[in-house]
């Protein structure tokens, strides 16, 4: 697994839209006390389910890797231009 550029914020940005994707979809809102694990693996299924990302392999199913691909999904979303992109 290469390593992304600025992938520690593109992560932060991938769950605030994430988030905000899964309420439109019908989805209650995250509490409080939800950890940012239990965010990611939320958002990593939510988004598998919804094919809009391919699916890990299970062996390779792990937090690092669900990060990981919530960065790429970002990462692809967001103008080319983006400062998180530079």
């Amino acid at each position: 697994m290469k390593k992304i550029k600025n992938e520690t914020a593109l992560l932060k940005k991938a769950i605030l839209v994430g988030e905000s994707y899964a309420n439109n979809r019908g989805y209650k809102k995250f509490s409080g006390t939800d950890s940012a694990k239990q965010k990611i693996e939320s958002l990593y299924r939510l988004l598998v389910n919804d094919k809009l990302i391919q699916p890990l392999k299970e062996e390779d199913e792990n937090q690092l890797n669900m990060k990981h691909k919530l960065a790429i999904w970002i990462s692809k979303q967001l103008p080319k231009d983006h400062e998180l992109l530079k």
